[in-house]
């Protein structure tokens, strides 16, 4: 008989992961406020129609989202659970179908819904009994295998079609899908078909597992049960790969066969297929299958055999490298000689000599922003190899080199192969850039770890700790970037050879200005080439004036500024394109020059202008720079006797400022200097910017004159900066840096450097156009230094100037 729909407004009980069906009886914990507000709501709805036990919506929630059909259920008791919470009995009657949204009394969520009709023909058709009798048949089976013989009675009583299907509610197996679809299934017959598929898949699960374990246990000894217990193992996986449809063995047969198939060295593929065999006997459950499987792709990704044929072209890599980078001979130079042997070698049939290739490692050190990186890049064009650049700046883990055990959970192969594997090649160019900035912790020395790597000598058996097979590194051409080289530890800067990039002269900056810069800067800012024009005196103006640096990234970053600004005036109407800017123009569109050069400034303004101050050159990370040394004497009645240094100095240019005071007090009478006072008087010298730490014994010539200055009341030249360690005996010895500095030299308008002597050769470094500006002195002595450096006097010399 057909029964009729009825809408009813209820409270909403969600549950959360879990599903009730009609008959089913279930406990609820009522600390759960959701579940709380509900039943009040429901108990006091009920108690103001007085219609009898309070009625709930049970509406199954999965991840946030509930269902469309719940069940509705009675609150047959409230009291306590066995654990002692508070909780509820509440029984589930029918189906009701979720509608819109309503009010009622309490905080729960009252909802409109429609019951569903779960009529079924009476009598029953017979393909319906049947079904009946199957599901009570496996129902029957499976909770006898269990041992639950009370319930097998009540299932063989319940006679509804509805009431049988639901009845499967209780299954533990049903996965929390398979009953939102039981519930939302509102046919019984097709409900109770779903029931009896679960039920019998189910069965058939359990059949297959006692099926293997009763082959396998037949015959088990205490000696063999290790072995049986894998081979169960394996029976388990047999039968779950038939059910998906692969082949039994399909996974190991697939690495042997991938391993058999990839163009392997001997020795790799040995260690490859020892893999393979381990993987074949482990099971799924062991986490040495997936370590052997990362290591398996790991090695078939590496590229053993792949290499890139060099572009023997000499003069064609030498114009790639004009046309990419302006200045830089010296790195030129090299990769051309490298190209050019290698060449030879070929020719002569000598390209790998005992084992090893014919590789380079070249450390390219500078100040930044002039071009170290963006190098690397260019080598590898020139060459016809590809590029890998590997950041080692902050490494402190050894293992980020030379790769993590495979016993370690999420080991990975370091950087060196990782670089290799996405080169995809064996001879790429790889940069390690910054690697100064290697520190070392309780997790090892990386620097240590670039040893092997970085010896031409060693590297052809390279072997990574994840690996653990020879990885041949000799034709792998390696570039090292670094701002100072004093941070590489001295055996690692023993195995690459030394090219120093000492920064660029104002007529290299305009080039690359020019050729490099502008071009890439206008592009970003949306302007066109003909659009915007800049003079050469406005490009050499920013590099000597709104700059001040070895490289060029203060330049880029000043023209990036320019043309924004004629972009933005342009938008706002205030300017017209085409345009031509020149020197004049800046001030207006960027402001003030930030350095103005020694000798433009006004004599009486000068930093020289008064006895006792003296220019110097020194070399910082960031390359070459002026230092200037003032010296002060304090007054007899008030001042303590002795020297006093500030400046944040170092204990070897603290060492210098005591040699170059004991200079002056042993020969002052020869020099002519009053220095009878210094006895009874304190000393000062200064270093200005106090924030920046300073040492080294290349200031001792620059503290000597000063002083010198002094006490003799005469000023030193404003055009002359010095360099140079002083002895006792008055002696300039040898410093290092001079490129650097005469190049600083150069940029802040100075146009008379004082050098050791022994330091003459290094001018062969400096650039030409450089030394054409500068009048260069080599020295041997001090008063050598005194004669050059100070002015004639114009007054008698007064001590306590």
């Amino acid at each position: 008989m057909a029964s009729t729909s009825v809408t009813l407004t209820l409270p909403v009980l969600p549950l959360d992961d879990e599903v009730v069906l009609p008959g089913m009886v279930v406990p609820l914990d009522l600390t759960d406020a959701e579940v709380r507000a509900a039943v009040e709501a429901a108990q006091a709805a009920a108690g103001k129609s007085g219609n009898g036990k309070p009625r709930v919506l049970l509406v199954p929630r999965i991840d946030g989202t509930y269902a469309g059909t719940g069940v509705l259920g009675t609150v047959e008791q409230v009291g306590r659970l066995s654990g002692g919470d508070p909780g509820a009995l509440i029984r589930g009657l029918g189906r009701v179908r979720i509608g819109a949204g309503t009010t009622g009394p309490g905080a729960a969520l009252w909802v409109e819904g429609e019951t569903v009709d779960e009529a079924v023909p009476d009598p029953l058709p017979g393909a319906v009994t049947e079904l009946v009798k199957e599901y009570k048949a496996l129902a029957t089976s499976w909770l006898k295998k269990r041992g639950a013989w009370q319930v097998v009675d009540r299932v063989q009583q319940i006679e509804g079609v509805s009431a049988l299907a639901d009845n499967s509610g209780y299954s533990p197996f049903l996965t929390v899908e398979q009953k939102v679809e039981l519930l939302e299934t509102a046919d019984p017959v097709a409900r109770l078909k779903l029931a009896v598929k679960a039920l019998s898949d189910h069965l058939a699960e359990q059949d297959v597992a006692e099926s293997i374990a009763k082959d396998v246990q037949d015959g088990v000894d205490k000696q063999q049960r290790e072995f049986l217990l894998r081979r169960q193992l394996e029976a388990v996986r047999k039968e779950l790969r038939e059910l998906n449809g692969e082949k039994d063995g399909e996974e190991s047969d697939d690495y042997r066969a991938r391993v058999e198939a990839a163009d392997l060295p001997e020795k790799v593929r040995e260690a490859a297929l020892k893999e393979v065999d381990k993987l074949e006997r482990s099971s799924d459950q062991s986490p040495e299958g997936s370590w052997i499987r990362t290591w398996l792709d790991t090695v078939l990704e590496l590229p053993w055999n792949e290499r890139t044929e060099d572009a023997y072209d000499i003069r064609g890599a030498r114009a790639v490298l004009d046309a990419e980078h302006a200045g830089l001979s010296d790195v030129k130079d090299r990769i051309t000689e490298y190209l050019a042997v290698r060449k030879r070698r070929g020719e002569r049939g000598m390209g790998v000599i005992g084992g090893r290739r014919g590789g380079a490692v070249l450390a390219l050190v500078g100040p930044p922003g002039v071009g170290k990186t963006s190098l690397g890049e260019s080598v590898a064009h020139a060459m016809g190899r590809k590029f890998v650049r590997v950041a080692l700046g902050g490494v402190r883990d050894e293992a980020e080199i030379r790769g993590h055990r495979r016993t370690y959970v999420g080991a990975l192969p370091g950087r060196i192969v990782r670089a290799i594997k996405e080169a995809g090649s064996m001879n790429p160019v790889v940069l390690l850039d910054e690697i100064d900035k290697v520190g070392s912790d309780f997790r090892g020395d990386p620097a240590a770890a670039l040893l092997e790597v970085l010896d031409p000598a060693q590297n052809h058996t390279f072997r990574d700790h994840y690996l653990e097979v020879e990885l041949d590194l000799s034709d792998v051409v390696f570039l090292a970037t670094a701002n100072v080289l004093e941070a590489i530890p001295e055996a690692l800067a023993d195995r690459m050879e030394l090219v120093r990039l000492d920064g660029y002269t104002e007529d290299e900056k305009v080039v690359i200005a020019r050729d490099h810069l502008l071009p890439r800067q206008l592009e970003r800012a949306g302007l066109g080439s003909d659009e915007v024009v800049l003079a050469e005196d406005a490009l050499r103006k920013l590099a000597g004036e709104y700059t001040r640096e070895a490289g060029v990234r203060t330049l880029e970053r000043s023209l990036a500024r320019l043309l924004r600004k004629v972009a933005s005036q342009h938008e706002l109407g205030e300017r017209e394109l085409p345009l031509t800017i020149g020197a004049d123009d800046l001030r207006a569109l960027i402001g003030r020059p930030h350095h103005l050069p020694e000798s433009a400034q006004d004599p009486a303004e000068r930093r020289t202008a008064v006895p006792g101050v003296a220019t110097g050159l020194a070399v910082t990370g960031a390359g070459g720079d002026v230092l200037f040394v003032e010296a002060s004497l304090a007054d007899p009645e008030t001042g303590a006797a002795g020297l006093t240094l500030t400046g944040q100095l170092g204990d070897v240019m603290k060492e210098s400022a005591q040699i170059a005071l004991s200079f002056l007090r042993s020969h002052g009478a020869e020099l002519e200097l009053p220095v009878a006072d210094l006895k009874d008087r304190g000393v000062h010298i200064h270093f200005p910017a106090g924030a920046v730490p300073k040492d080294g014994p290349s200031a001792g010539i620059t503290m000597t004159t000063a002083l010198a200055s002094l006490l003799s009341g005469r000023q030193v030249r404003t055009d002359v900066a010095m360099t140079g360690e002083v002895s006792l005996t008055g002696r300039v010895l040898p410093i290092g840096g001079v490129k650097q500095k005469l190049l600083a030299a150069h940029r802040a308008g100075l146009t008379t450097v004082i050098i050791p002597k022994r330091n003459e050769a290094d001018l062969d470094d400096v650039p030409a156009e450089v030394l054409e500006t500068l009048e260069v002195h080599p020295v041997t002595d001090v008063r050598q230094v005194l004669e050059l450096a100070l002015a004639r006097a114009q007054a008698p010399a007064v001590a306590a100037a």
